[in-house]
């Protein structure tokens, strides 16, 4: 049974305060980390219903969620928003701790040739997750080398590569070193047997101090 029952004010009055105090939604009130990449697609941290409403009015048409659909008062809201707007929402999860996987890398590609623009993509802080997303928008979508693409990872969007969200960087900058030299592509990497998340996962070290920052002090998702 879902935990937030959105047709009761009791249970719209519930997910509104989760969704401020326990989703940190009060950071984010004037500040949505927005970035448009191109004509048709915009980054941003987690919408609320109103920066939704927002986005409607700027033509966005399709809205793809990296956190996942999931019982937490963020989800219940942004479904709840996105249907009385019209606007097609779209779950496609990634992880901010693990290189990406095949299968979602592929789900990536093939999102976007097939969704209707213009586009929001947003996971929480719009750092990590959706920095990954726009490198595939950029480089699958946009045609950009990898090497252009991977500045979507960048401070400027305020993604830390020092801590444990590194592991994004170091998985590109692997490709960029140590495949795309041998003029192999990128997704014919990922679909080799060369690509193994597990193995590069277990190479990639982390600063100390990046860990506290991205675990402890920002307490990244």
């Amino acid at each position: 049974m879902a935990r937030y029952d959105l047709s009761t004010p009791k249970g719209r009055f519930k997910a509104k305060w989760d969704y401020v105090w326990k989703d940190h939604a009060f950071l984010r009130r004037w500040f949505s980390n927005a970035h448009w990449l191109g004509p048709d697609l915009v980054r941003t941290n987690q919408p609320s219903p109103r920066q939704l409403a927002y986005w409607k009015s700027q033509g966005i048409k399709t809205v793809i969620n990296l956190r996942g659909a999931r019982d937490e008062a963020y989800y219940a809201l942004e479904k709840d928003a996105c249907e009385r707007l019209g606007l097609t929402l779209i779950d496609a999860p990634l992880d901010s701790r693990d290189p990406p996987q095949r299968d979602r890398i592929h789900r990536a590609r093939e999102l976007f040739k097939t969704i209707e623009y213009p586009v929001l993509i947003h996971c929480k802080s719009g750092a990590d997750r959706a920095g990954m997303m726009a490198v595939f928008y950029r480089h699958f979508h946009l045609g950009e080398p990898m090497s252009e693409a991977i500045k979507q990872l960048d401070k400027k969007y305020l993604h830390h590569r020092e801590g444990l969200t590194g592991v994004l960087d170091y998985t590109l900058e692997k490709y960029l070193k140590e495949v795309e030299p041998t003029g192999v592509s990128f997704i014919d990497w990922v679909d080799s047997d060369a690509y193994d998340p597990k193995a590069i996962r277990a190479e990639f070290k982390a600063n100390w101090w990046g860990t506290v920052l991205t675990e402890k002090l920002l307490k990244r998702e």
